[in-house]
């Protein structure tokens, strides 16, 4: 089967009239749920394990390790074998956050699981290869459309990490540095070895990394250059996570600052975060009065109507740019993502109609 014929199979209705390849944003869920029918699935349950952690491991949290170890477990399921105690770390119970060290010794439990078949033509993901805007030989950086999961998980076969992996067999580790909500397009940081990931991860607990997003929100932004510094919680509710501001929550502070403002509808705003709890900026977002647009689990159902009217077909919130310095040797690195095309028009269309 040639590359064209790949590409349609996965990807029904992906051509233009002119005959060319197409990826629009709004189509990520069906390209992915087709991907993964097309990479397919055999059913195994392998014994129990017991695995020696080697030190290019130490630091990983031991959630994270047991998904690299049970390929094809949903996320869900791994975090109810660590909770029920059937993963164990040196004989005793461990935390899904416990950061594992040299020579630890984690029992992996037989567990029934997708291990996949063949996988697709490199063509099938050729088009997240035009999403990559920086690579070197520590890191890569994707430029992630809304509507696009990081990784695989509940309802979701094949993530952004994934499709990678299926485009680049060549790189042995590729791990995400960070996570992206769905809906949220833009900057995402990928670890091309486990040592370049420690490092991140290092920078990331102690706050030495800046995150920049950009968003629109609800009415005439009025608070200046302002830094929200509220604690966060999250709970479980049907099947979907809910944070909320609870002052004995994890601390996470947002520092806001308007871009532009139009009239009294909306506001364009950055966002900068060193922390990054789930929903963080969402969340600090509605604490100051201000929901973001096309949020439909936080935001307002009346001014996301509005914003729908304007052209806006998902949430406004975009990672627009990620700085740090490198460990050890303090070199700068800078990276940015330009405001997708589907959130310029809205803007255009707010623009037209007067300023505040």
């Amino acid at each position: 089967m040639d590359d064209a014929a790949e590409i349609g199979r996965i990807w029904p209705g992906n051509r233009s009239a002119a005959g060319k390849i197409r990826c629009p944003y709004y189509n990520i869920d069906l390209l992915m749920h087709n991907l993964a029918e097309a990479v397919g699935a055999q059913k195994t349950k392998p014994a129990v394990e017991h695995r020696e952690v080697g030190a290019e491991f130490e630091g990983q949290r031991l959630d994270n390790f047991l998904l690299a170890c049970l390929k094809g477990v949903p996320r869900s399921h791994v975090y109810r074998l660590i909770r029920s105690g059937q993963v164990r770390v040196n004989s005793g119970r461990a935390s899904p956050r416990y950061r594992l060290r040299a020579g630890d010794r984690v029992r992996v439990p037989p567990v029934a699981r997708s291990a996949p078949a063949a996988p697709p033509a490199p063509a099938a993901v050729q088009w997240l290869r035009d999403r990559i805007i920086y690579e070197d030989q520590r890191l890569l950086v994707v430029d992630k459309p809304a509507g696009l999961a990081v990784h695989g998980g509940s309802g979701v076969q094949l993530g952004c990490i994934e499709a990678l992996r299926v485009l680049r067999p060549e790189l042995t580790t590729l791990e995400l540095v960070h996570r992206l909500d769905r809906g949220t397009s833009g900057c995402l940081l990928v670890a091309k070895r486990r040592s370049v990931l420690r490092e991140l991860h290092g920078l990331l607990r102690e706050g030495a990394m800046e995150k920049r997003y950009l968003a629109l929100v609800r009415g005439l932004w009025e608070h200046g250059d302002v830094t929200i510094d509220a604690p966060l919680s999250s709970r479980r509710r049907g099947g979907e996570v809910i944070v909320r501001v609870d002052e004995a929550g994890k601390p996470a502070a947002s520092r806001f600052r308007r871009v532009d403002a139009f009239g009294s509808v909306a506001s364009l705003v950055e966002v900068s975060i060193a922390t990054g709890r789930t929903h963080q900026i969402r969340v600090h977002a509605v604490h100051a009065g201000h929901p973001i647009a096309g949020d439909d689990r936080y935001g307002d159902p009346d001014f996301n109507e509005t914003m729908a009217g304007y052209g806006l077909r998902r949430m406004f919130l975009h990672a627009a740019a990620v700085s740090f310095d490198w460990p050890g040797t303090g070199t700068p690195f800078a990276v940015s993502a330009p405001l997708p095309e589907e959130l310029k028009t809205v803007l255009q269309a707010l623009g037209s109609r007067g300023r505040g």
